[in-house]
């Protein structure tokens, strides 16, 4: 049994939560989410508080259900009062990135081309230094998504640690071969 779903959200006073049928729509000062939960998850709003609970046969599927519902919207509530991050440094000679538009990324990442990537509209990339980028959204799914995509590109390789890396992200350096 899912332990998550017993504990209740508290909503801040800045955020306003709809629920409608399997809809849930959170509004904060940072912007609006929506999502479509499970049919056998209950919502209850209670005061400033979201109860999870389900109605399904299963009591142990449902209670699974009604624990990821739980999480699914207290990242909602954490993204349009706080926001998400993730921050991306490159490491490599002549790795460096260049913001165009906005909204495009052009990756140098030791290609004979440059790599163009389109950011999606509901993340925003700001270009600390030329080897850093940070990708800030109100959506925690969407913005680890665009930054995994973009270290797809050019992940860190074992022997010299060359590639994108996540902030803070250790890569093990592997020996090389001896005569």
């Amino acid at each position: 049994m899912s332990r998550v779903a017993k504990s209740s959200i508290i909503v801040p006073n800045n955020v306003t939560v709809n629920l409608s049928d399997c809809k849930i729509t959170v509004n904060g000062p940072l912007g609006s989410l929506t999502r479509i939960m499970h049919v056998c998850v209950k919502i209850l709003k209670k005061d400033d508080s979201l109860f999870f609970s389900h109605n399904h046969l299963s009591e142990s599927y449902g209670w699974m259900q009604a624990g990821t519902c739980r999480s699914l919207v207290h990242t909602m509530v954490l993204g349009v009062t706080e926001g998400f991050k993730k921050q991306l440094n490159l490491f490599g000679v002549g790795y460096r990135v260049i913001l165009e538009n906005k909204n495009v990324l052009k990756l140098y990442l030791g290609f004979s081309h440059p790599v163009i990537y389109k950011i999606p509209h509901m993340v925003t990339a700001i270009i600390v230094s030329q080897t850093e980028i940070v990708l800030k959204s109100i959506d925690k799914q969407l913005v680890g998504q665009v930054a995994a995509n973009i270290r797809l590109y050019r992940t860190p390789e074992p022997y010299k640690g060359k590639g994108i890396r996540y902030f803070n992200e250790i890569v093990r350096i592997k020996e090389a071969k001896k005569k």
